[in-house]
This record gives C-alpha cells, structure tokens and sequence, in this order.
C-alpha cells in the first residue's frame, strides 16, 4: 500500500472516530431498531420467495471463481455452495485464489484470461477498483457476476458486473448496531469499530454503524480500527493489546464488518482473563463457523449478522445461467437474519452454518430440468 493510501485511511478513522465525517443516513436510518425488531430478525420465513421458473441449463460450461482471500470465511462458504450448484447443473469449475490481492497486477488478469471461461463469479473483489481486469472479460463477452463485489444488491453500474449478490448491508449495520445499543440500555457502553476501508462496502457499513453508536446516549465510540482483512490475522495480538491498553474497562462492545476480525482478536482476549466476560463481540457478516462456535460457546462473540453464503452460491450460478440465456438477472435476496444463542441451532445452525431451510436446491434443479 502507497503512502498516500496509508496516510487517507488513517485521517478516515480518526475523523470517523470522532465524528467530522458527515453522515450521509437520514435520522430514520440512524435509529437503533428495538428490542421487538430484534425478536423479529431471529425469525426467517420457511416457505422460498425466490424465483420458481428460469431457463433451462446451458450446456457445457466453465466457470471461473475468482476469491479475493479464502481466509474470509464468506468467501469460503460461497465457493461451497457455487460448487455444489455448479455440480448440480452439469458444468466445470475453476478456483483461483488472489490471497488478498487485487487485480490491478496485468500478469494476474492475463492468467485468468487465459482458463477460458465461459463465465466469471469473483467473491470480494471490488468491481470499481478492479475494473479494467473486468473490462477484458466483458470484451470477450464473459458475463460477470459477483458476491459482496460492490456495496448493494444488483447489476453495478458502469462495470461488467450484471448482478452483485449480497444482502441489505445497510440493514445488516443497521441490525448489529442494534444488538450492542440494546444490550445494555442506561448503562456505560465503550465501543470499537472495526473496519476495512479498501472496500466501498466495508466503508458504508462502518459509517452506519458509527453513526448509529454516535446517537446512543449510553454509548461511546471510542475507536475506528480501519486494518485490512487480510493483515488482521498478523495484526491482531498488536490491535488488542493497544486497545486494552487505551481504553481499559471502558471497551465492553465491539462491532466488525466480518468475524474475521474476532478469529484474531478473540485468543489475545482469552489471554487477558477479565476481559472475556467483559467485552461483548458483534459481527456484522458473514456467518463464519468460527463465528457460530464462538457464539455457542459465550465465548468472545454474542451474535452475527450471516449471510446465506450456500444458497448464494446457487443464485450465483443461477444468475450466469440466466445471462447465458440472454436474460436479465433476477435478483433476489434474502431479508436480513439475526444469530445469536437464542436460536442458533436453527436453519443450519447445528452444522455451524446459516443455510436456510427453505428448499431451494430443489427449487433450482427444478428451474434447470437437472
């Protein structure tokens, strides 16, 4: 990373911390929801409100499943459920793994032009930042479409990406927000962000999150940690140890734009002794199976905001599948689910994932006659 890079991201956080960076949320949006909508976001509808008809599969075709780091357990969950879908429709599958890197490296988008692909799913990898990579693959007519590649659902414009899956990211801040503002009503709350501001995404989740932590009368946002996703797991120990160091017991929460960040922050908290029982971790995304055991266990994390990361594997597929057939995407995507102990043995949760039970394998073998 540039200088010029290091030294933005730093003035962002200080001036997210301390609230010169103005908010672009309405008062509404910047409400915590209550305790009631908390209830209502435990609970998910069982019957499938996706789509029941669609094309047919294409034959014979290769996809290429572009992961920006497997180390991101979102990451990981989507490739399982893309190839499970892929396997179910009848096509090939290749996987590349950039280890945190970007594409802007022309050897790097030159090797993957040359697998050929009939189609490309990138998982994490900013549509805007990486956009002349994605230009050649629009060039040769290889449709795109992505998971959490831009910070809202749908086609991205003015990139190749025809559909970017992901759920309400405002929503999903909006609802980890509310979980920490709502844990200890009245009560001192000392909180800390932590973000990566590569990413658009990772940003307005950030924003949201602060600006809500900012309204709440019993809390105090006392740091933005803008680190990098793929430098948390060597950074970690470092991060905690300051933390703990400036702000003592007055840190009792945290919010995260990823359970990553908890697999590296969690053992140094283990380390402390208080500081289990004292902190309480929120994650907003993605579900990860460390998220879920630490949960289980009441251990360094009270809840999660997953993704469906299996089922967004298949509407993944799904979508190319549509685009190969020359028509538009159908973008659905699932409302916004709350994990915490109180029922974290539901829809996968036992298997220490968030798979919805809604039948929707059988619902896309059905659309594709496979």
């Amino acid at each position: 990373m540039t200088p010029l890079k290091i030294t933005t991201r730093i003035l962002y956080r200080v001036l997210l911390t301390i609230g010169l960076v103005a908010s672009p949320y309405a008062p509404a949006e910047t409400a915590p929801l209550s305790r009631a909508d908390l209830v209502d976001a435990r609970q998910i509808d069982r019957q499938w409100r996706g789509p029941r008809s669609g094309p047919a599969a294409a034959p014979g075709k290769r996809i290429l499943y572009l992961a920006q780091d497997f180390r991101n357990g979102g990451i990981l969950g989507v490739a399982e459920g893309v190839r499970e879908a892929v396997k179910a429709i009848g096509w090939q599958l290749d996987v590349v793994d950039l280890h945190g890197a970007d594409l802007a490296d022309v050897d790097t988008c030159r090797r993957l032009l040359s697998l050929q692909p009939d189609g490309l799913v990138t998982a994490g990898v900013d549509a805007r930042s990486n956009l002349s990579c994605l230009r050649q693959f629009q060039r040769l007519q290889i449709p795109v479409v992505g998971w959490h590649v831009g910070p809202d659902p749908g086609p991205i414009s003015g990139t190749p990406v025809a559909m970017n899956v992901t759920t309400d990211n405002l929503a999903v801040a909006r609802l980890a927000a509310s979980v920490v503002v709502n844990s200890t009503p009245g009560q001192p709350t000392g909180v800390v962000i932590f973000t990566d501001g590569r990413f658009d995404i990772a940003r307005r989740k950030a924003d949201l999150l602060a600006a809500i932590i900012r309204r709440c009368e019993h809390c105090d946002l006392l740091a933005v940690e803008d680190i990098s996703l793929a430098e948390i797991a060597f950074a970690g120990r470092a991060v905690a140890d300051d933390l703990l160091r400036r702000f003592g017991r007055r840190w009792t929460h945290s919010l995260a734009i990823n359970d990553l960040y908890y697999d590296a922050i969690a053992p140094v908290l283990a380390l402390k002794g208080g500081a289990r029982d004292q902190i309480q971790n929120v994650s907003a995304g993605d579900g990860s199976r460390s998220a879920y055991l630490r949960i289980r266990l009441n251990s360094f994390q009270v809840a999660t905001i997953p993704e469906p990361l299996w089922l967004q594997g298949w509407i993944l597929v799904d979508e190319l599948n549509r685009l190969f057939a020359g028509e538009s995407p159908d973008g659905y995507t699932l409302p916004v689910y709350l994990v915490d102990r109180a029922n974290i043995d539901r829809h996968g949760g036992e298997r220490n994932v968030f798979d919805p039970d809604v039948n929707y394998r059988r619902v896309f073998r059905e659309i594709w006659n496979r």
